[in-house]
This record gives structure tokens, C-alpha cells and sequence, in this order.
């Protein structure tokens, strides 16, 4: 039977996934944005640096985000500036780390929608008089709905199944930030396999839910 320590694992997990698909949406439209339109050189190694994740093995990504928000780093040294403690072991290093993680997962699929939106919804907006600022909000936005949930339903399945880099940001601290990946890891290190296996079966069924979720939506052609 599941614990207390296990639904503080799985909240807490949820709190970090939630937070972080939040704030992926916000970062990740204008971003995806100015990668689907801009001719710059720097789409290249941005785009190249949103990706790293997706080859990245999550302990180098973890180590290096480590050393950064470190007290010798320089998100470390930022921090320190604006008098904010370091951010690792805590449940706000998650956070950050997690943004990092996520990224490609968020952006990408945004991205996709812009790009195939087409030049025409936006020319259409031009000559009724309306700002670029104005057609990004209604036009690009609107039509970019799909590429918009399923970022969504992959950047909050991908924060709840990450393990490496919460490991190595925020440790197996309880009720801070042991999330319910490293709880399964606990249990299995403990030969606790009961309690592994009721954890792990959740997260295989909630992964099987979202990947439903997403290519039933596919199938139907229907999208949030």
C-alpha cells in the first residue's frame, strides 16, 4: 500500500511537472516563434542548443547545471548578487534544471506549428493593419494550437519522468526534492521492490495515459 512519503513524492512531482510545463509555454512560444521565422545565422547553433537534451546524457546535462547554479558558477555568482541562496538542493534548482531538461519537448513541437502554419494567415493580418505583436497573439497562436498541447502534453510527461538530472540538482532530500522517480530508485537500492513496483507501475500507467492522450488526439484531428 502507497505511504505518506510516496504522495508527498508524487505531489511534489506534480508541483515540479506543472510549474514547469507553465513555464515552458511561456518561454517556448517566443522562442519556437522567432526559430520558425527567423533567417538568421544564429538559428543554427540555438537550435542546436534547444536539442542538446535530446542527446545529452541527463547526468552530463545534470553535472554541468550543477557546476552553473554552484557558488562558484555563474548562475551561482548571480544569485549570490541578488542575495538569493544557491539554488542546488533545492526544490527551486529543480525547477530551473527541469527548464533546461524540457526544453526541446516544449519547443519543437511549437515550432512545427508555426512552420507549417504558412506566410499566408500572417500576410492576411497584415493588410488589415494589424501589429506583428497583434498577429502573434491572434493569429500565429490561435492556429498554432496543436503544436501548443501537445508541447504541453509532453513537457508535463517528460518532467515527471525525468531522473538524472533531479538526482544530480536536487538529491533525495524528502518533501523538498525527492520526486517520485527518485523515490523508485530509493526503494530498489533498499531491495524494497514492493513499494518500487507500486510506484513504477503508476508511472508506466500515467506514461501510457499521456501517450494515449496525445496520438488519439492525432488520430481524430482533434487538438485542445
Amino acid at each position: 500500500m502507497p505511504t505518506s512519503e510516496d504522495f508527498a513524492a508524487i505531489w511534489l512531482t506534480l508541483k515540479l511537472a506543472t510549474i514547469v510545463t507553465f513555464l515552458l509555454l511561456l518561454i517556448g512560444a517566443p522562442l519556437a516563434w522567432w526559430l520558425a521565422r527567423t533567417q538568421s545565422w544564429l538559428k543554427g547553433p540555438l537550435g542546436a542548443v534547444v536539442a542538446l537534451p535530446l542527446v545529452l546524457p541527463p547526468t552530463v546535462l545534470g553535472f554541468y547545471l550543477l557546476l552553473a547554479m554552484g557558488p562558484h558558477g555563474p548562475l551561482g555568482r548571480l544569485m549570490a548578487f541578488f542575495g538569493v541562496a544557491p539554488l542546488p538542493f533545492t526544490f527551486a534548482g529543480l525547477v530551473v534544471a527541469s527548464l533546461f531538461y524540457s526544453l526541446p519537448f516544449v519547443v519543437q513541437p511549437i515550432q512545427n506549428a508555426f512552420e507549417a502554419m504558412g506566410d499566408r494567415p500572417l500576410e492576411a493580418a497584415a493588410t488589415l493593419r494589424a501589429s506583428p505583436l497583434d498577429a502573434f497573439f491572434t493569429v500565429a497562436l490561435p492556429l498554432a494550437r496543436p503544436g501548443l498541447v501537445t508541447a504541453a502534453i509532453l513537457g508535463f510527461a517528460h518532467t515527471v519522468g525525468e531522473f538524472g538530472v533531479v538526482l544530480m540538482i536536487g538529491g533525495a532530500i524528502p518533501d523538498k526534492t525527492r520526486v517520485v522517480s527518485v523515490l523508485i530508485y530509493d526503494q530498489v537500492e533498499s531491495m524494497n521492490y514492493e513499494r518500487a513496483h507500486w510506484l513504477a507501475g503508476g508511472m508506466l500507467l500515467f506514461s501510457f495515459c499521456v501517450l494515449l492522450a496525445l496520438y488519439g488526439r492525432r488520430r481524430n484531428g482533434r487538438y485542445g
